[in-house]
């Protein structure tokens, strides 16, 4: 079970969601809570949401079937990054549930609804890149000079990361202990590994 809250939210309280998601537990007796994480810190923050982080490692290393959280944006920041990891977990055959909504990725409806959320999520990424050209083109005109090069072009950072996924996706590391290992960042890692299986989703 996952639950957040966010620091600027100062009455709340994340016992409010774990009681609804203990709940939701009680009505499956053949479910089993292997263990609760709990953030206080914005949906944005992934930096302080460590609880976040330990259940992404827990994920990997298949310490459990699925996760279950109150609402979906209390897990996600956006439609992409929800996009982003239930690809990721669902090539792991990790589940998600959410109590509020009643979003299960294990039943054929819910699969239908992550498809919608995946041409969403282009949608999202499309609009994105479509404001992000016309500043650049602005820029430019203006004579300024901005922003960073694909991973790509930097042969040993690429070459880094390839492996620390590669490390990752046969769980001889964590997200967290590859990202030290390789010296890159664990949202690095993640973006690659969406990366690669779109170039090769075989």
């Amino acid at each position: 079970m996952y639950a957040r809250v966010s620091t600027r939210d100062k009455d709340q309280n994340p016992e409010t969601q774990l009681l609804r998601l203990r709940q939701f537990v009680a009505q499956h007796p053949d479910w089993q809570v292997t263990k609760t994480y709990v953030d206080q810190a914005s949906a944005n923050d992934l930096l302080h949401r460590t609880a976040w982080k330990a259940l992404q490692d827990d994920a990997i290393q298949h310490r459990l079937d699925a996760v279950l959280v109150f609402k979906l944006d209390r897990a996600f920041r956006s439609v992409k990054h929800m996009h982003d990891t239930l690809a990721i977990w669902g090539a792991l055959s990790v589940g998600f549930l959410s109590a509020q909504e009643g979003f299960n990725t294990a039943t054929p409806i819910g699969r239908l609804l992550l498809n919608l959320l995946a041409s969403l999520a282009e949608f999202e990424l499309d609009t994105i890149s479509e404001r992000v050209r016309a500043g650049m083109a602005r820029a430019k005109q203006e004579g300024k000079r901005f922003g960073n090069r694909p991973i790509e072009t930097n042969a040993k950072k690429w070459q880094a990361t390839q492996a620390a996924v590669r490390a990752v996706e046969t769980r001889q590391l964590s997200y967290r202990q590859a990202a030290k290992q390789y010296g890159v960042s664990v949202s690095t890692i993640q973006r690659t590994q969406v990366k690669l299986k779109q170039k090769d989703p075989a």
